[in-house]
């Protein structure tokens, strides 16, 4: 049995599923192919096209950008202090970890008007050209507005996994899966205060939090990101797999074990003789 037949038996409408191995080899259960709302992993992907830009000069991680005393960096790493989804500062930057919305989408703009190119396009460019990413566009919100099939976040997924020059450099993406601010407390939406709440640049790193999305299984260097949408981006580079899931039920207390289960189902597959 195909783990990833799981999806058949989750309480949704439609979803599918992907998982990317060491090889790139990437299997597909589900409407691989159906554009799903990718929610909140539209964050990995437009930090990703930032990071682009850092390599190119046009941005540096470490401008001001955001509150006082905030960088670029504080604002992918989710430590500018804003607030999730308002412009109220509730914290001094690098004090604690407060996920934002609202920072995603100032990022959105600030690379829109440092480059003259629609956020959109920017990314399209930037990141879904080059990996193939046909089916996938990004509406008005750098936070949220991502739409595509498994098919293409497979494939983000599968770049992540293993870095081509094609996009970032492999010590960009080092930078942007290594935990920045290391020891921030912070409440992680769904799953309460963790302490410490490690996040990279645009994605989440699991570390040891608990309670958490990932499956027992996964190394404290998976990273990755969740989604309303019910949507899963879980790259662990130590086993190496990773795993993707798009769905059209809003994100509950129903997911979160399905999600484990089928990590965990992946796992204990790669694992079988």
């Amino acid at each position: 049995m195909n783990p990833l037949d799981r999806i058949r038996d989750w309480p949704v409408d439609r979803a599918a599923a992907a998982t990317v191995g060491p090889d790139g080899q990437i299997s597909t259960a589900g409407e691989a192919a159906t554009a799903f709302e990718w929610a909140s992993i539209t964050k990995p992907l437009v930090a990703t096209a930032l990071l682009v830009a850092v390599e190119d000069g046009t941005l540096d991680l470490d401008e001001p950008a955001g509150p006082p005393g905030s960088t670029i960096r504080h604002l992918l790493a989710h430590a500018s202090g804003l607030d999730t989804d308002t412009d109220q500062v509730l914290a001094e930057p690098g004090a604690r970890r407060i996920y934002s919305n609202t920072g995603f989408d100032l990022l959105g703009r600030l690379l829109t008007d440092r480059t003259d190119i629609p956020l959109a396009d920017y990314v399209a460019e930037a990141v879904l050209d080059p990996l193939g990413m046909t089916g996938t566009r990004l509406g008005d919100r750098a936070a949220t507005g991502a739409t595509g099939p498994v098919d293409d976040l497979a494939r983000f997924a599968a770049e992540l996994l293993a870095p081509t020059p094609s996009i970032l450099a492999a010590r960009t993406r080092d930078e942007m899966t290594r935990v920045a601010f290391p020891g921030l407390d912070g409440v992680l939406p769904g799953f309460g205060l963790q302490q410490p709440n490690d996040w990279g640049l645009g994605v989440e790193i699991r570390g040891e939090k608990h309670p958490h999305w990932t499956p027992g299984e996964a190394s404290p260097d998976t990273f990755g990101h969740f989604g309303r949408s019910a949507s899963v981006l879980l790259v662990d580079p130590s086993a190496p797999l990773a795993l993707v899931v798009l769905g059209d039920r809003p994100f509950d207390s129903w997911a979160p074990p399905l999600w484990r289960e089928l990590g965990s189902a992946l796992y204990q597959d790669r694992s079988t003789p």
